[in-house]
């Protein structure tokens, strides 16, 4: 057996304390890396819900000037001007009420920006520490 290898029971308790500091230091850094991973899929998320909400916007916009212009223009001949800009003004916006909605559902997806699973994983590792001092 090498004299760097030894069973638990032979080693020391300033050993023992060097080994388990060093594991909880390695256990540390691997839950902040997980946390940071965690974070930054989170962050992807809310940037594509806030393109979508910004579309919406923009198409919400778009829209309207659409609505103001070419409905009155085209319905105006079968209808009156003012109930041919309302109907193509609805149709227009409740796109842009979809597209809204599904911005709102990303968002809703990245917050609030915790890192669960890191989370989880640090509570379960204080727990087995709990659980081996008590031994």
């Amino acid at each position: 057996m090498s004299p760097h290898v030894q069973h638990a029971d032979q080693r020391t308790t300033g050993e023992l304390v060097k080994s388990l500091t060093e594991q909880v230091s390695t256990l540390v850094r691997e839950e902040m890396a997980l946390a940071r991973a965690e974070l930054q899929h989170k962050g992807k998320q809310a940037g594509v819900g806030a393109g979508l909400a910004g579309a919406a916007g923009l198409l919400a916009l778009y829209g309207l000037a659409a609505v103001i212009a070419g409905l009155i223009l085209l319905l105006a001949t079968v209808l009156l001007p003012w109930a041919a800009a309302l109907v193509i003004g609805a149709g227009i916006l409740l796109i842009a009420g979809i597209l809204a909605l599904a911005g709102r559902a990303q968002l809703k997806r990245a917050i609030p920006p915790i890192p669960e699973q890191a989370r989880e994983n640090l509570r379960k590792d204080v727990e087995l520490l709990q659980e081996g001092t008590r031994r």
